[in-house]
């Protein structure tokens, strides 16, 4: 550690006189371990330097952002969110592999004020992940004020590959979007901004060593896709994609990100200290249907960077590591994909503008197959274990990152072809261009739950908020809509009561187990919210006021829910 921060002090004089007219980038702190806690408030930060003019936000932890949590394949980890802002939220996992009721979509609430406790067993390779908010119709204002963070999975494969891993030093997290502020230097909600920001720091420059960097690439904005390439046209390996690595690096000097999506990226700077390069967006050449390549004179799409080339992050190249990374490797893992022959089903999922749909009375909306998301509508039931084809219609005019949850894929064709290579790894957003047909294949290994659906949507945050949303459930041989007989709902009690640091459960069928228990207090505001919690050796309850309240315990079999009041002491 005291030898990065030297490093970093080191690159920070030699530079800081010479390219005074960028911003330092700020890179995220890192949580690790198996418990996490995660504090979602609203605060304010810096963010355009004039003194007195500080910007309000919301973030976790922090001003803005949030912590990069690191995880290990393999591990239990425990997240405590608590929601201090001033209205409700969610916490999506962006990727992670784990249970509907963990997921953190739209149904997964977290009231103001209230503390949300999932968990689940990492399963994912190593890969860039994020998390988000994902509260349907507030996901763009939430998004906008800054909520959000980066995931990081690691695993043994990935730790034996001679890839550069020291995170802020040759390893580097870039959360790019774009802003735009009013005259109070506050942020204006909107699709597109006119300023460009990347980790929340806007022109932004980082030093970097001679050697082979590691940059991972998330494109958080509300609708912008961006180009990437260096200004000096310098070729970059992609070598993972959203869901992990890919079976060997792929050089490139463009590639094409979408909202939600995640590269990792090397680029080797061996042999070029004192020198300088940009990473770019070239947008100028993107056509007029493509996020970001439009170029609107007026009204809400209007902004600065529209259809134009934009530089993302100075990068000042000094001295190399004592321990350098210098070549690119030439091959990675080994990738096994579900055969198109191992597939029971192809679903087709139609993305449309609005016109004629019922419901919609805007000209801007987009939809999911002709119809606008409703809580109440399941689209689709997935049987535990199928492996499935899922083909992406379009007939929009417009280009859509579709994201689908619970599950990793691997495209297949588009529009009847085999994709780039660069495509080829694990994925859980792909960009469906206006008119393209794009087929993807993915396995639904496991997490049945007739009660709690995943979604599927647009991650433009503006037509997901607009209702360009779906949700599937994964069944085990029961119907979301099968009725189930009351009469085998499970007692239980709890105790001791009144209590003071943990609240104790006896069930009358020792079998029991939960699946969600809430804690509410008497002006009916929930302030525990525990999914599928693990009643052995109690609940926690000691951060709780002294005070009468109503526990909620929905059993894990019926989905059923009884009610018993307690006091805390």
């Amino acid at each position: 550690m005291f030898r990065r921060i030297c490093f970093l002090v080191l690159m920070a004089v030699c530079y800081t006189s010479v390219y005074s007219q960028y911003n330092s980038l700020w890179i995220p702190d890192t949580l690790s371990g198996t418990t996490f806690n995660l504090n979602i408030k609203d605060t304010f930060s810096q963010i355009v330097a004039v003194p007195g003019n500080q910007t309000v936000t919301s973030a976790v932890n922090g001003n803005f952002w949030g912590p990069t949590l690191i995880l290990n394949q393999g591990d239990l980890v425990h997240m405590n969110v608590k929601n201090n802002t001033n209205d409700s939220t969610t916490i999506h996992w962006h990727g992670m592999h784990l249970p509907a009721i963990m997921d953190g979509g739209p149904h997964q609430i977290i009231p103001q004020g209230s503390l949300w406790q999932p968990y689940w067993t990492v399963t994912n390779q190593a890969a860039t992940l994020w998390y988000h908010p994902h509260l349907h119709e507030m996901t763009m204002e939430q998004v906008t004020k800054g909520i959000g963070g980066f995931i990081i999975v690691r695993d043994t494969i990935e730790a034996a590959l001679a890839l550069p891993r020291t995170y802020a030093v040759d390893d580097i997290p870039l959360m790019i979007s774009d802003r735009s502020f009013n005259g109070l230097k506050q942020f204006t909600t909107v699709p597109y901004g006119d300023s460009l920001i990347v980790n929340g720091v806007l022109r932004p420059q980082y030093n970097i060593p001679a050697q082979v960097v590691r940059l991972r690439l998330l494109d958080a904005a509300i609708e912008r896709s961006y180009n990437i390439g260096f200004s000096d046209n310098r070729t970059f390996y992609v070598i993972a994609t959203d869901g992990g690595l890919l079976s060997a690096p792929i050089g490139v000097t463009r590639y094409l990100l979408s909202a939600g999506e995640r590269i990792e990226i090397l680029v080797n700077c061996t042999g070029q200290s004192g020198t300088n390069v940009d990473l770019k967006a070239f947008n100028s050449t993107l056509n007029n249907f493509i996020p970001g390549g439009e170029n609107f004179v007026g009204g809400p799409f209007a902004n600065a960077l529209g259809k134009k080339d934009f530089n993302i992050l100075h990068l000042n190249i000094g001295a190399s590591t004592s321990s350098p990374i210098t070549t690119i490797p030439s091959a990675l893992i080994t990738n096994v994909f579900p055969t198109e022959a191992s597939s029971v089903i192809t679903r087709t999922i139609t993305l449309t503008d609005s016109a004629g749909v019922p419901g919609i009375l805007g000209p801007n909306a987009f939809v999911l197959e002709h119809k606008l998301f409703d809580y109440n509508h399941i689209s689709h039931e997935v049987p535990l274990d199928n492996t499935e084809i899922w083909e992406l219609k379009s007939t929009s005019v417009f280009a859509h990152p579709f994201h689908i949850h619970d599950v990793e894929f691997h495209l297949l064709t588009r529009n009847g072809a085999t994709p780039p290579n660069y495509e080829q790894g694990w994925k859980d957003v792909v960009l469906v261009k206006g008119g393209e047909t794009v087929r993807f294949i993915a396995k639904f290994n496991d997490f049945s739950d007739s009660l709690h659906p995943f979604m599927y949507h647009c991650h433009i945050s503006l037509h997901e908020d607009e209702g360009m949303m779906g949700q599937f459930v994964v069944t085990n041989g029961s119907s979301v809509n099968k009725i189930i007989d009351a009469n085998v709902s499970k007692d239980f009690s709890i105790y001791p009561n009144p209590a003071n640091n943990r609240l104790f459960f006896k069930f009358d069928d020792l079998n029991t187990k939960a699946y969600y228990v809430t804690i509410v207090n008497t002006v009916g505001k929930t302030v525990y919210m525990l999914p599928s919690p693990q009643l052995m050796e109690g609940i926690d309850i000691s951060s709780l006021a002294a005070g009468a309240y109503t526990l909620r315990l929905t059993d894990s079999v019926t989905k059923l829910t009884s009610v018993k009041k307690f006091i805390k002491e």
